[in-house]
């Protein structure tokens, strides 16, 4: 398959000097305007909002980053995937739902590019040569990547898997009545494509594998086909952050909201929550609300917390500077004493 280069800068809408907190700006601007959840389209949004998540996964990193700046268009000279051989009966790589991955096989429907699975490398084993009879089909391993509102509430995916298989016009050799075969073009190999449902049950998380039974390497002398392993990526959310079953939300608020206290809505995974802000409240105050992270697989839920940041305006009014240097003057509060 032709590998497709994508612009990440362009697909974050930023420039290629844009700093880290550029990046996680636009991200979380375009994160929110295509989430599925909110889009009118489901899944043009899902596409949108996948390659904006992979986009975000390359800048976000620096050394994914550096790596994508110093190569970018032209990576195809002079650079080729890691590799490397494993042991025992399973066959394990790095893929990304959507696209191609090695030896062969290539997954469709839920995301990543060519161009990020080849620029980023991919490992993967070989069977070990057969002793005759029959044999059990390697096992596939993989990532796949989920939202954080599917971890919680669960969802059916559909996944295509396409796989090299042997020409059957030619029996894999590429010639026919001494010319090349017009049924694979004399590669020796079709391809063949089957579609899976996969469900992600409710409280996945981080790492965790799913199994799909029969969905690996057919098996040979008749013997059963291996198993299809997927791990959950939870992918990157605009509004959170992720440390176990725990949320984390940048809650941004006004000097005087701070120093007097307020009420303000928060969102989480179900709508959103008003939570009380005390008065004196500090940059880097955490803010617990119980039972509003994600859900674990026995129901049970991990906490969100509102990382407090309190936000300077850039302009000032010159009606605005005259109260804050009224502030100045009344106040007793010495910040260096």
């Amino acid at each position: 398959m032709p590998v497709e280069f994508k612009d990440y800068y362009k697909i974050l809408g930023v420039d290629r000097k844009a700093s880290s907190d550029d990046i996680r700006r636009a991200f979380r601007r375009l994160a929110r305007l295509h989430h599925p959840d909110v889009a009118k389209d489901k899944k043009q949004a899902e596409e949108k909002f996948k390659e904006i998540n992979e986009a975000n996964e390359v800048l976000s990193d620096p050394e994914k980053r550096k790596k994508y700046d110093d190569l970018g268009a032209d990576w195809k000279s002079g650079f080729h995937p890691q590799s490397g051989f494993g042991g025992g009966g399973q066959r394990s790589y790095t893929w990304r739902p959507g696209e191609s991955g090695p030896e062969g096989f290539e997954f469709g429907g839920t995301g990543f590019s060519d161009f990020f699975e080849q620029f980023f490398g991919s490992g993967h084993g070989r069977p070990g040569p057969g002793f005759g009879g029959s044999e059990r089909g390697q096992d596939v391993e993989g990532d796949i990547s989920v939202s954080l509102e599917e971890a919680t509430k669960g969802s059916v995916r559909s996944i295509s898997v396409r796989r090299n298989a042997v020409c059957p016009e030619c029996n894999g050799s590429g010639v026919k009545n001494r010319h090349p075969c017009s049924n694979c073009g004399g590669s020796g190999e079709v391809t063949t494509s089957n579609t899976y449902q996969v469900r992600i049950p409710p409280g996945v998380h981080e790492g965790q594998r799913l199994r799909i039974s029969g969905r690996g390497e057919p098996g040979a002398g008749g013997a059963k086909a291996g198993d299809l392993y997927l791990r959950v990526r939870l992918a990157a959310h605009p509004e959170f952050r992720v440390e176990g079953r725990d949320l984390y939300h940048d809650l941004d608020l006004a000097p005087w909201e701070a120093a007097l206290g307020a009420n303000v809505a928060v969102p989480t995974l179900n709508g959103s929550v008003n939570i009380k802000i005390p008065p004196g409240a500090q940059t880097g105050q955490r803010l617990r609300v119980r039972g509003r992270g994600l859900q674990g697989p026995n129901g049970e839920a991990g906490d969100l917390y509102a990382a407090l940041r309190i936000q300077m305006p850039r302009e000032i009014p010159d009606a605005e500077k005259e109260l804050w240097k009224k502030l100045a003057g009344e106040s007793t509060f010495r910040p260096r004493d």
